[in-house]
């Protein structure tokens, strides 16, 4: 009996993220991915039970990982006050624009979801492996904020939707760009500073 080993699973997993990037989800096989990596088809299925089930782990390495410790962050306590939840949208914000707009893996990976979307249950594997537990930790955050009366009242989930696009609003056409250049962590913080003050203006209490 083969003894499977943490170095062994991410090699698998590398080895896969460069061939769902250069097959997408549906044409990448289990055949090809034994040939690429060396193994066989039986080494790969001790590891994972299924292409599904690998791509969620090449989703979570490469794309959502970053958002483990940051959901995290979010569903710690906060200090009461408008001043103290606003740092903690903008340390998310900063963090997921970060990855976005410095990770190529990352962005292949979202630009390879998009274009399966259509055609696989591949956009709901790549939700539920990260964003979703994220936007449920935003909620959470924003309905104690209305519950305080720091914010008005209205739906938590729709509210972190909101927020999340606003963040995102100002790099969403680097998804259809070649080789969009970095972003500078200065303006990372502009972009994400504007997205709040659009936010609560339309979110504060009044």
């Amino acid at each position: 009996m083969k003894v499977r080993t943490e170095a062994r699973r991410s090699a698998i997993v590398e080895t896969a993220a460069e061939l769902f990037k250069e097959m997408g989800y549906e044409r990448a096989s289990m055949n090809e991915l034994a040939k690429r990596f060396g193994g066989s088809k039986a080494t790969l299925y001790g590891y994972f039970r299924s292409k599904e089930e690998l791509f969620i782990a090449v989703v979570e390495a490469v794309a959502t990982g970053h958002l483990v410790e940051a959901t995290q962050e979010l569903a710690a306590e906060v200090t009461v006050g408008r001043p103290a939840l606003e740092a903690r949208l903008a340390q998310f914000g900063e963090r997921m624009l970060n990855v976005l707009t410095h990770d190529e893996s990352a962005l292949a990976v979202y630009r390879m979801v998009v274009a399966e979307a259509g055609r696989s249950n591949v956009g709901q594997l790549f939700y539920d492996s990260g964003p979703a537990e994220a936007m449920e930790a935003i909620a959470g955050l924003l309905s104690a904020a209305m519950d305080r009366g720091e914010l008005r009242r209205s739906d938590p989930k729709v509210a972190a939707a909101h927020f999340t696009a606003l963040v995102t609003a100002e790099i969403d056409a680097r998804l259809y760009q070649r080789d969009p250049p970095p972003l500078t962590l200065e303006e990372i913080r502009q972009m994400v500073g504007r997205a709040l003050e659009m936010f609560f203006n339309g979110a504060a209490q009044r």
